[in-house]
């Protein structure tokens, strides 16, 4: 059974030796399985584009300028679902949560150019660390139907294949990326941040606890600073990762 293939790399990927041979054994495991294109990538920052966050892959020849040119990163329905998954999802499955989108149109262009490219469906895997989304495994090629089973197993094989090449490409980031993060909130922040995961606004919290929302504002920025947060929705994301709220 293929399924078989996935726990054999499972058990074998930290017997591998280094970079090319870890991606050899990959690229192997995902051509029995019928994929045609593969890319590993870090979690894109602003100012980054897919060139420098690629840490293994390769796709259709010209794909990659056609997505650049066309500037495709800012619509990519599979990148804007990916902020929000927990476990892996396929490529198809994203237009839909985009229905109201101001974007729909050029997504489903991008998905249409994506076909044409041979890309015709696919699967995206996330990697989370304790400080959030740090990267990303995509399949893709022709359409094949995998089984919960084994979008488990490929969740469990993106994690590891993340670690072990972050670790070979840059040392000290996998180190740094790896790291414990020791989080230290006030009874005070703790409270506010769980009224926050609910949902609610400064006003809101305010009224909870008798304090002003400015007071409230002064709290979420002191959170949002130990967190290491962009904004409050980033926030309640790591803190949910940490363990911090449920």
């Amino acid at each position: 059974m293929k399924i078989n293939l996935l726990v054999q790399f499972l058990a074998l990927i930290d017997e591998l030796r280094g970079r090319e041979e870890t991606t050899a054994e990959f690229e192997r495991l995902i051509k029995l399985y019928g994929f045609d294109y593969y890319g590993l990538l870090q979690a894109p920052k602003p100012a980054e584009d897919p060139p420098s966050l690629l840490l293994a892959g390769h796709w259709p020849k010209g794909w990659l300028e056609t997505y650049l040119r066309k500037r495709y990163m800012q619509v990519d329905p599979t990148m804007r679902y990916l902020g929000h998954a927990q476990a892996g999802f396929r490529w198809r499955d994203t237009l839909g949560a985009f229905r109201l989108s101001p974007h729909r149109k050029r997504m489903e262009r991008m998905m249409v150019d994506a076909r044409q490219n041979g890309l015709e469906d696919g699967y995206v895997f996330p990697v989370h660390g304790r400080r959030g989304l740090l990267g990303s495994l995509s399949l893709g090629g022709k359409p094949i139907d995998l089984e919960s089973v084994e979008v488990g197993l490929f969740d469990g094989i993106a994690r590891r294949l993340y670690w072990k090449l972050i670790h070979a490409a840059d040392p000290e980031a996998g180190a740094r990326l790896s790291a414990i993060v020791d989080v230290e909130l006030t009874r005070r922040e703790m409270e506010a941040l769980s009224l926050l995961a609910e949902g609610m606004t400064s006003h809101d919290i305010g009224r909870v606890l008798g304090i002003s929302s400015h007071t409230v504002d002064w709290y979420m920025n002191g959170i949002q600073k130990k967190l290491g947060a962009r904004n409050r929705h980033h926030a309640i994301a790591i803190a949910f990762r940490l363990g911090l709220v449920s």
